[in-house]
């Protein structure tokens, strides 16, 4: 246990309010600092897990977020996994293009987040949802 987190867990954080993506914040950087990320990837990763909780209530109508501590055999890290059964993405390509918003968040979009991050894995269909999983490691 550390800061009160279970390291050895995935801890879960249902997002469906203003509320709930600040939770999803301070449980990334407790998880952050735990597993002895620098300050600046901290901060990294925050900003990211920041901008993809807010799309999954904008966009996504609420979901999920799961965090967790892992460890590659090298080195530690954070897994995030954001997940919603909204509308899904209809052209994943022009959402990952740099500069790409509909509004709403830090204007990072999912390009930004996933330039602020080691791993960046997006699942999404029309009408079936969206699923990023997005991995920073320690240096």
């Amino acid at each position: 246990m550390t800061s009160g987190v279970d390291l050895g867990r995935p801890q879960t954080q249902t997002v469906g309010s203003d509320e709930d993506v600040v939770r999803v914040r301070q449980l990334v950087r407790t998880v952050a600092v735990a597993v002895r990320l620098s300050l600046v990837d901290q901060t990294k990763v925050v900003t990211a897990a920041s901008e993809l909780a807010r799309n999954t209530l904008v966009y996504g109508g609420g979901g999920t977020v799961e965090v967790a501590a892992v460890d590659n055999g090298r080195r530690p890290g954070i897994r995030i996994v954001f997940a919603d059964t909204g509308p899904g993405i209809a052209d994943l390509d022009l959402a990952l293009t740099d500069g790409y918003t509909t509004g709403g968040g830090l204007g990072l979009g999912l390009s930004g987040a996933r330039r602020l991050v080691d791993e960046f894995d997006i699942q999404t269909a029309p009408g079936q949802g969206t699923r990023i999983t997005i991995t920073k490691w320690s240096r």
